[in-house]
């Protein structure tokens, strides 16, 4: 079979279906494409899920604690989920303001639960041991919250619609207003670096965004294609920035030390990837919305690896990484279900 080779920019700008790249592929002014270097594609598991028994239910973004357990936003119902996967038992609650719409989920250091509530402009806390929640009003330049992280002591998060990166610090409340320079670029995925610095999806242009922790020092850098949107995305150990490029139907990565760009088509042209993870064995994965399939992508050759997900008409918005136990979840919006993907750790992979 023919291994999807990739672009590359220089400095400057259930059953497995192992698939080949779409041909035609545009090539980019100045770009030089590289042949990806053969080597045997792991195989791809299957996707087990889990029905939510709460009518309605639509997870939005999962989470996991280090106990293995599963926590999700029902954005629907407005309340937090958990199932432990042990013994598939699902409970929920609802958020204290009855619309909140609980969009992004994580999970802190010390175990407790922070969600944006993207309908009401709040930030909720959870203790899981008690189940109390806290809510954090925010400002109105803060009104649609979107993808938390707790890091150095600080919630960060996207806020779409108000283009602006926000800290709250949860000892005080107070929550800082971090601007985006470039107009309507709709800060979304945000994802933590090895050096512990973040990057941000700028899901409304062709630019990503670096964030210095804690002093929120903010850089844009701009993708090669001026019709890029770069929507979800994750950073490996070495610090290679992943991103899925929703609108042209493409992988791409940023080497921040070589200033490097590189992408790969998706198998399924204009498949609108979206939700994105590293998983245990070093492949990237991510969900073709359009085809309904998540896919598993090397990159030590460049192949791909297409895992149906087995209830059709769901989208993966996001992905939750429990690399203690080897696995990947889902949240499949639209079908009111949980997926799991146990994926084993391999050795470590080659650079690309």
């Amino acid at each position: 079979m023919r291994h999807a080779a990739s672009l590359v920019w220089p400095l400057g700008v259930g059953a497995v279906c192992l698939v080949a790249p779409r041909s035609g592929l545009a090539q980019a002014p100045g770009a030089a494409r590289t042949a990806a270097s053969p080597a045997p594609p792991a195989a791809a598991p299957a996707i087990v899920e889990f029905a939510i028994p709460t009518p309605g239910a639509f997870p939005h973004d999962p989470a996991v604690d280090a106990s293995g357990l599963v926590w999700y936003t029902d954005q629907a119902n407005s309340r937090i989920g958990r199932l432990d996967p042990a013994t598939g038992t699902f409970t929920d609650q609802p958020t204290p303001s009855p619309h909140a719409g609980p969009h992004g989920i994580t999970v802190g250091p010390d175990g407790t639960i922070w969600y944006t509530g993207n309908a009401n402009g709040t930030i909720g806390r959870l203790d899981p041991r008690s189940g109390t929640i806290r809510e954090y009003p925010l400002p109105a330049t803060m009104r649609d919250p979107h993808t938390p992280l707790l890091v150095a002591g600080y919630l960060w998060f996207t806020v779409q619609g108000g283009d602006v990166i926000g800290r709250l610090d949860p000892a005080s409340g107070e929550a800082r207003v971090i601007p985006v320079p470039t107009p309507r670029a709709h800060p979304y995925g945000l994802a933590l670096a090895p050096d512990g610095s973040l990057w941000v999806a700028l899901f409304g242009t062709n630019k990503l965004a670096h964030l210095t922790v804690p002093e929120g020092a903010l850089t844009e850098v701009s993708l090669p294609e001026a019709a890029a949107r770069p929507r979800r995305l994750v950073v490996d150990e070495r610090g290679v920035v992943w991103y899925t490029d929703y609108a042209r139907g493409y992988l791409g990565s940023y080497d921040p030390a070589t200033r490097r760009f590189r992408e790969w088509p998706t198998p399924t042209s204009s498949s609108a990837p979206y939700g994105i993870a590293l998983g245990p064995d070093g492949r990237i994965w991510f969900h073709e919305v359009t085809a309904g399939d998540v896919v598993a992508f090397d990159p030590r050759d460049g192949s791909m690896a297409r895992v149906p997900i087995p209830t059709r008409g769901a989208i993966v918005r996001n992905m939750a990484v429990d690399r203690e136990r080897g696995r990947i979840w889902l949240a499949l919006s639209g079908t009111g279900r949980l997926g799991r993907i146990d994926v084993p750790p391999r050795e470590r992979a080659v650079r690309p």
